[in-house]
């Protein structure tokens, strides 16, 4: 038979040395758990070297956050996507109004009009107008349209008009600057305006390119063509899209860095432009001047 000798039994010195251990233990536990031996060197939570680490923490936390918030970049309100209203902050029914708007093919040109249209909150008005991005000649007009109205009061001077039996030509690509002046409203610095948006466009083709001059409210241009017509459209000389440089392409009447350079990547993507109706191909290309755009350019 096996005798198992037992390894728990001891002499009793040696019970009260394991005994006093054990009192040892529990009182090393005691003290460390009540902070016994946290000296008075303990750094304090408070101290001005503290908060300002703490401080800088916080602000890398802000810039972190920052970062990671979508960015926002210039962009024509006009074709807004779903996704894009989405990330400025707008609901599905304000993005819903835009887009009805646009398949009627008419354009948004000012912010005011944008809440109009979509009837968006003021303060989110505020926060997404000054990324906004309008055609120059829109943001021209837009900026401009007050000019008139402390510069060029009606004054007895502005009355004394050409009589219309003394206008030279009631043709608006071929009257002068003291014809046009015979509309109230019209002073020396707008007809010459006029005139000189009129040679930059090679002449008038559309009735509508008149609102485009900066500096001229709409209802004076409405009085203009009451008495001024589009007798024969001009004939402008059209130049081959595939063979003007970056410079050259910039120069044409309508067109913007931000569209040069779209047409230059579709350039790269397709070799050639084909036809002129292309360009509608371009994403965000803006319709609503491709009938003015395609009389100063062709492709072959």
């Amino acid at each position: 038979m096996i005798n198992f000798t037992s390894h728990f039994w001891y002499h009793k010195s040696q019970k009260n040395g394991i005994f006093l251990l054990a009192i040892l233990i529990i009182c090393l536990q005691a003290f460390i758990f009540l902070d016994v031996f946290s000296s008075e060197e303990k750094i304090a939570k408070k101290t001005p070297e503290v908060l300002a680490f703490q401080h800088q923490i916080d602000s890398l936390k802000m810039i972190a956050i920052e970062n990671r918030k979508p960015k926002i970049f210039p962009f024509n309100p006009n074709y807004i996507t779903d996704f894009k209203g989405e990330q400025l902050g707008m609901s599905l029914e304000e993005i819903d109004r835009l887009l009805a708007f646009r398949k009627t093919g008419k354009f948004i040109n000012s912010k005011n009009d944008f809440q109009k249209v979509t009837k968006i909150s003021d303060s989110l008005l505020a926060k997404i107008a000054p990324f906004f991005k309008f055609p120059d000649w829109v943001e021209k007009q837009n900026s401009h349209q007050k000019e008139n109205s402390f510069s060029e009061k009606f004054t007895y001077q502005n009355y004394k008009k050409t009589a219309k039996s003394d206008l030279s030509t009631n043709d608006l690509n071929k009257a002068t600057a003291t014809d046009l002046q015979y509309i109230s409203g019209i002073g020396e610095k707008i007809a010459e305006r006029i005139i000189q948006y009129r040679s930059k466009l090679q002449g008038f083709t559309f009735k509508e390119q008149l609102y485009e001059v900066w500096g001229l409210q709409k209802e004076i241009a409405d009085k203009t063509l009451e008495t001024f017509i589009i007798k024969q459209k001009p004939i402008i000389k059209t130049v081959n899209i595939n063979s003007l440089s970056f410079k050259e392409l910039l120069r044409i009447p309508y067109m913007n860095y931000e569209l040069c350079r779209k047409i230059f990547d579709y350039k790269d993507e397709v070799a050639e432009i084909q036809q002129i109706s292309e360009l509608k191909n371009i994403k965000d290309f803006p319709l609503d001047i491709y009938n003015r755009l395609v009389l100063y350019l062709h492709a072959e």
